[in-house]
């Protein structure tokens, strides 16, 4: 059986401008972030569609019907923005309907939604995700802070597994490899942490799992690939392990 996961954001252009003596001339550069997911997901029973954050603005479904098209969807590196400020709204003052209303509606109905983390998620590097306080946020098993919850940790940090016998964490025995930064989260009431950052450095959840309505909901709040996840942990076999379970755990309810 087929599972179809939306996987939105994980994309940014950068530029720069580079000095040569008395000449200068600029260079744009466009980045993609998943490829890890990406790679760790072909050939599964996982059909993944990756929609980049600049197409998400006018891509991503504005109807119920666009969104039952995916039994699990994933938002990974993208501000609240993205879906309120689309161009019919930004550009020309039009209504258009509320995305992340219907992302709530949606998960209500026995969809999977999962938010992963990063500079642009939860609430992000100078509060400018800006999750806080949206439909989105009431279906999560974690609330946002309402400043920069970003907690970088250079000095890395080994994952703790709190609950190995959880079924989205079969088959992932041993030692996790570092990461290097998570958002900071408050936990909601029932919620179940099955990874932290050790306690002394923070014991920040790392991987929380919840309900809401019929669907199901979860918190991945390191990155998934770099700067925050090492190439160690990318290139770990349990890497792809943690993400098939973890689709799969959240499907469920579509079953």
């Amino acid at each position: 059986m087929t599972t179809k996961v939306l996987l939105v954001g994980e994309s940014w252009v950068s530029s720069a401008t580079h000095y040569k003596g008395f000449d200068q001339f600029g260079s744009v550069t466009f980045h993609l972030g998943a490829e890890p997911l990406v790679k760790a997901l072909k050939g599964s029973e996982f059909e993944l569609t990756y929609m980049t954050a600049h197409e998400a603005a006018e891509g991503f479904p504005f109807d119920m019907a666009g969104l039952e098209a995916y039994d699990v969807i994933i938002l990974s590196d993208i501000g609240s923005n993205t879906f309120l400020l689309p161009p019919a709204v930004w550009l020309r003052s039009e209504t258009v309907p509320n995305r992340l209303r219907l992302l709530k509606a949606w998960v209500e109905k026995g969809g999977g939604l999962l938010m992963c983390g990063g500079y642009f998620s939860f609430q992000g590097i100078d509060g400018r995700a800006r999750w806080r306080r949206t439909p989105v946020e009431d279906v999560l098993p974690v609330k946002c802070l309402p400043w920069d919850d970003r907690v970088e940790m250079c000095e890395g940090a080994t994952p703790e597994v709190l609950q190995p016998d959880h079924p989205v964490l079969k088959g992932m025995n041993g030692t996790w490899p570092f990461i290097l930064g998570v958002n900071e989260v408050e936990l909601r009431d029932g919620a179940e942490v099955l990874a932290r950052v050790p306690e002394e450095q923070g014991g920040h959840p790392l991987l929380v799992l919840g309900q809401h309505g019929q669907g199901r909901t979860a918190a991945w709040t390191s990155d998934i690939g770099p700067h925050w996840l090492s190439p160690a942990f990318c290139a770990w076999e349990g890497y792809g392990q943690l993400w098939k379970n973890l689709l799969g755990w959240l499907a469920e309810a579509r079953d």
